[in-house]
């Protein structure tokens, strides 16, 4: 028994299905090179950390923790859990140091891999309190521009976004029951990392 040649339309969808294909390694290849060849990012970056002592051999202790094999932090790791870089604009020191040793507690639910056996990442609350208190420092600075993705504050000033987005899906009332966190943020850039 010989094989059935493809009908009209399998050949139309496996050539368009190749065209699409050529595309997007033509726009990858395009992309990588003028990536590779600028003086400039093409992303701008809006997470940041600047290690104290401290905080530098928080790290070190981090990644002998082994927990960049589910977080991410300072551009590396994986993206099994939560990317934590930028953390330390959401959280506080005493927060993320109190998460480590008692997980749910903290968090106020159940957690996928931290708190109690069988959890894959328990062992973290069983690490030294010393070193706990230098990856929470590690952790604490790790932050994160206002209006990145990763911050608690939004973009200072306002935001055309922003606005579209709450005049099209907040309900009518909302102005009565809510204050816009805008108007309580200062405006001067520098005076934002203090105000969180």
């Amino acid at each position: 028994m010989g094989k059935q040649p493809l009908k009209k339309g399998e050949k139309v969808l496996f050539m368009m299905f190749g065209l699409f294909l050529l595309v997007v390694m033509i726009g990858y290849a395009a992309l990588e090179t003028i990536r590779i060849r600028s003086d400039k990012p093409i992303f701008v970056q809006r997470t940041h950390f600047d290690f104290s002592p401290e905080g530098k051999k928080g790290s070190e202790l981090y990644r002998t923790a082994q927990c960049n094999t589910c977080h991410r932090a300072v551009r590396s790791g994986t993206s099994m859990g939560l990317s934590l870089d930028g953390i330390g604009s959401k959280r506080t020191l005493e927060w993320i140091q109190s998460f480590l040793i008692h997980p749910e507690d903290i968090y106020g639910a159940p957690t996928i891999d931290h708190g109690t056996r069988p959890k894959e990442a328990a062992y973290v609350a069983d690490l030294p309190k010393e070193n706990l208190r230098l990856i929470s420092i590690f952790l604490s600075e790790l932050r994160a521009d206002p209006g990145s993705s990763v911050a608690k504050a939004p973009p200072p000033g306002r935001s055309p976004f922003i606005d579209t987005m709450i005049g099209n899906f907040a309900p009518d009332n909302w102005k009565e029951k809510y204050q816009d966190i805008r108007e309580k943020m200062p405006s001067d850039p520098a005076q934002q990392d203090a105000h969180e």
